[in-house]
This record gives C-alpha cells, structure tokens and sequence, in this order.
C-alpha cells in the first residue's frame, strides 16, 4: 500500500463527499483551480474563523478587508512588477512550460534560490526528461512574472492593475488608519483573509500550489528599539528547527522555544513569539505536533528586505511542505510605499525617555529688509530658508526657491544664529513581523492527518478525525425510521440544536442507520444522535461519539443542555 495510493483513495473521497472538487470539471477543469463542496466550505470557513479568533483575542490586532484587485503603482513600490517572478523553461519537442527549479529539484537541496544559468546547467548535465514526451532539451530558463493582469476602468481611461498575489499590500496602506485606531501607539497588528491570485506555471500536487488561493496574513508593527515584550519561557514542548545552514548544514534541532532563545538560535524574539503562536494553531485545528518544523532561511533564499525568515513546514503525502512563512520585514515596505507614493504618513511616534536639547544653526531672517526685495515671493523665500539642511559657508550666496528660480541672499539679510531646544521624541518607520499562512495547504493537512482506513465487520471503513472547531457540522441527528413521529422528533430536536448560538446540527435519513453512522464518521462530525422508539416513550436519544464509536443514553434536556455548553464529552 504506497503513498501514492493512499493520495488517490482521500482525493477520491474528498471528492465523493463534497469536500474538494477539481473547478469546472464538466469542461475538462482547470489546473490550479479547485472548488470546495458543501462540506469543505464548512470546514474552510471554520479554519479561517478559528484563525481570526486566535490573534484577536488579546485586542492588539484587528482584522480589516481590503480590495483584490490592486492598482500598479502599489505592486511597483512593493517589487511584485519587477521581481515577482518564477524561472520557466519549455521543452524543445513538445513546447510544455515548467518551472524550472521544480525539474531540477531532484538534484539540489533548495533549487528555488539557484540563478537561471546555475538551473540550465542541472537540466543539461542530468539530463532531465520532459515529464509529458521524455525530451531532454529545454529552452533557456527565464523569468515569468506570476501576477494576473487586468485593467480599472475602460478604453485609454483605462489603468493598469493586478489581482493581488497577497493580501500585505492592502494593511500596508491602511497603515495611517490603524495608527489612529490604536491612539499612536505601538506594536499593533493588522489581520486579512482572502483570495490571492498567482499565475503559476506548472500547478501540480492538488492543493499544495494553486493559481487562486486562500491566504491570511498578519502584519504586526513594531518599534525596533523598543520591540513588544514576550514570554514563551513557560512552552517546555519540543519543536522540530533547521537553523540556516551555514551554522548548522540542516541539521533538525530537537528543542524547546524557551531554549531556542536562550542558546541563540532564535536570535528575535517578536519572531519566536510568532513561531510559537503559529505552533499553537496548528495543533489546534489538528495538525499533528510530530509533523511540524520551523526551517530558517539561507542567506541566498532571504527576502533582500528580510532581517530574519523561517518557514513552518508540514509532513503530509507529499512530503515536507512550506505552509507559513514567519518574517521580519523590517521597515522595508512602508519606507517603500513613502517613497513612491510621496507621503509622510507611514511613520509613527517614539518619545525619548529624557528629552534632549538639540542645538543648530540658523540663518534668522531679517523680515523688515527680506519683504521690501522679494515682495510677492518673500514667502517664499522664509520658507526656503527655514529649510536650509546645511547653511553655506559665506554669503552672499544663491537660495532656490518652490517655485523653481534662484534669489540671492546677503549679508544684510540674514542673521547667524544658534538656536536650542528641547525634542521629545521623533518619526521612525515601524519595522513589520508578518506571519503569512496558506490556508489551502492548511486545510490539506488537516484532512491528511485526520485521514483513517479501516476495516469494520468485514468492511472498509473511512473516518476522519477532525478537531470538534473545525468539523463541517457539530452534531448529526439520525431518526432510526422515517415513520411512527421518529422522523419529526428528529427534526424538532434538529432545529432546537441549530438554534442554539455558535453550534450547527445536520440531519440524515436515508439509508440504513449503520451506512449514516459511517457517512458521519467520514466527514468528521464527531457526535450523532439517534432518535428511535424509546425517545418517543421517554424523551431519550442516543448520544454516539465518532472516534471510538461508544455510544450513551441520554434525556434530550440535559443532552441541550451540555451541547449548549459545550460539552457533550462530559456525558462519557
């Protein structure tokens, strides 16, 4: 029973049972497009919710909503127009485009950082065969940019844009408001979840790459000389970490976070912090602890912008996959958007501990001799000057002016002074830790590792195993028969469920009560409750928990009672 094997039977009944469907597959489907069912856009929205709740809940980040589609001059300030791009070669026979580094990634540890001449020389040198005709020559590797184009507006009104490849941009440029909202004060943070869009060249490995996906990122914002005090001292658990190579040669470091600190292998704090919360998601939608590592970023792989970078990668059926990226961006991004969007506002205030004097020279104007010369442009003119950076070393000397001409100022004009006083503080730009999750490839793994074949009196048998937060429905009502009020008692008890605030209940009928009970246990929903005879008699059901198939009587009050508690495990 391979791997391989095992992919296509959960693919299967991830299809099957409306979980992930391929898109549009009554015209053939699209690769890198997918479609979840009824039953995965329960489990989708409750990944993402579970997601939301776990950083707002301490009130330093909130969540906001920002467009798709986003104009140009943004993604040129950010460097997705020109180095958002993946390495694609096409074979020489039947003209089939690839990524590069992906051919090639059988003959180098981390392929993606290699140049286009150093993953030439692989494909050649090994003579790697085309996946699709087995042809081993390709067409020089080149740059493709991977953002979908498009267009606001119409005709020559018309401005260029791009469906977002990630959804940074948008709380960089609500920056200014976040600022307000949190009263000048940092670290704060911003969350966003959504669709991103990347053109990738070759899709493969179902969920795993896709050319519209799920994203949530976060972008917290910090002072650098006064970063947010954290405390993981107390997580004792042991990680898996691969620190950059160039110190370690990818050796997996079993450790602690609080010892990963101490011994310096964790060298930022606000990003161990980070590591850590992610770890703490993970496990709590039930991605399995063994199966989780942090691997830092080689000095050739890191972001030009990045100060420090590790991925949080998941074993699954298709080996070790990157899913969270956890970054320092440093102040890379605002200072960039300032730049060429011309705008001050993305700083924030730091007032000193004492405030120093700050002494300076001036040229103090001497008004009653500067108005009578310059009349219309005197304005002008103070305003220049008290914008002088370095005063000129004699006088007389030429001032330039806003409105582009030159005056000369002499020594009866002017007087040299210095002048001193107190600052309080001053503008800096924030540096940013962003942890960015692929929600898609979240999802994948959570259905990976909560995957069981098994057998049951003689036949085969699927469960998954799903953490209650993100199972599709909380509970499913069975009625035993749909005659004799079984039915309509079933549905009563199913609406008063469905009533309840937070807590969704399903209803199944048909078929057997043995072929629903196993229908149930596919899906992940882990309790099932029977309504039979008996309820009818005494106002009784029985209460059947998913993953060990124990099953307990119990009186429908005090059963709504504990499901409105959560709590039904407490009835075993």
């Amino acid at each position: 029973m391979t791997d391989e094997k095992r992919i296509e039977r959960l693919s299967a009944m991830l299809k099957r049972r409306g979980i992930i469907l391929p898109a549009f597959e009554i015209y053939g489907g699209v690769s890198g497009l997918i479609d979840y069912g009824p039953v995965g856009a329960s489990i989708k929205r409750k990944v993402i919710q579970n997601w939301i709740e776990h950083w707002t809940i301490n009130g330093d980040i909130v969540e906001i909503d920002s467009p798709t589609i986003t104009p140009e001059p943004v993604l040129i300030a950010s460097g997705h127009v020109g180095e958002f791009n993946d390495l694609m070669t096409q074979c020489e026979k039947c003209s089939s485009a690839f990524r590069a580094d992906q051919l090639a990634e059988n003959y180098h540890p981390n392929p993606d950082i290699l140049g286009a001449e150093e993953i030439d020389h692989i494909l050649d040198s090994n003579e790697i065969e085309c996946p699709n005709c087995g042809e081993k020559k390709w067409t020089p590797a080149r740059p493709m940019n991977l953002m979908f184009g498009t267009k606001i507006g119409a005709m020559k009104a018309s401005r260029q844009a791009y469906m977002r490849p990630e959804t940074a941009q948008g709380m960089f440029m609500l920056y200014p408001s976040l600022y307000r909202h949190f009263r000048q004060k940092l670290p704060f943070g911003a969350i966003q979840t959504g669709k991103g869009y990347r053109n990738e060249i070759s899709p493969r490995q179902g969920m795993i790459r896709l050319r519209e996906f799920n994203m949530a990122e976060l972008e917290y914002f910090i002072d650098p000389e006064n970063p947010p005090i954290t405390d993981i001292s107390m997580k004792k658990e042991k990680i898996s970490l691969i620190p950059d190579p160039k110190e370690n040669e990818h050796e997996v470091v079993s450790i602690s976070f609080s010892d990963a600190i101490s011994q310096g292998i964790l060298k930022d704090q606000t990003v161990a912090y980070f590591l850590s919360r992610t770890w703490d998601f993970l496990i709590s939608v039930g991605i399995k602890p063994s199966k989780i590592r942090f691997r830092q970023h080689e000095g050739t792989e890191m972001a030009h912008y990045a100060q420090d970078c590790w991925d949080c990668e998941i074993l699954g059926e298709h080996g070790w996959i990157e899913c969270v990226g956890i970054a320092n961006r440093t102040c890379h991004d605002l200072q960039s958007h300032e730049k060429y969007s011309n705008s001050n506002s993305l700083r924030a205030w730091r007032e000193f501990v004492e405030p120093k004097i700050e002494s300076k020279e001036v040229l103090a104007p001497k008004t009653s001799i500067l108005g009578p010369i310059f009349r219309a442009k005197a304005g002008l003119v103070l305003e220049a000057l008290s914008e002088l950076s370095e005063l000129p070393n004699q006088l007389p000397f030429d001032l330039l002016i806003k409105d582009g001409t030159k005056v000369e100022i002499t020594a009866e004009m002017v007087e040299r002074k210095t002048v001193r006083k107190n600052i309080a503080g001053e503008w800096f730009t924030p540096h940013v830790i962003e942890p960015a999750f692929g929600i898609d490839r979240i999802i994948w793994h959570i259905l990976d590792h909560a995957y069981e074949e098994t057998e049951k009196e003689g036949e085969k048998y699927n469960l998954l195993r799903l953490t209650e937060s993100v199972a599709p429905a909380d509970l499913i009502v069975l009625p035993l028969f749909e005659k004799d009020g079984m039915g309509d008692s079933a549905r009563e008890l199913n609406l008063q469920i469905n009533s309840m605030k937070g807590v969704t209940s399903l209803i199944d009928s048909s078929k057997s009560i043995g072929r629903r009970y196993a229908r149930a246990d596919e899906i992940g929903i882990p309790w099932a409750l029977t309504v039979d005879h008996t309820t009818l008699e005494e106002g009784t059901v029985t209460v059947r928990r998913r993953d060990d198939q124990k099953q307990v009587r119990c009186d429908i009050k005090e059963l709504l009672n504990h499901i409105n508690s959560g709590n039904v495990s407490s009835l075993f």
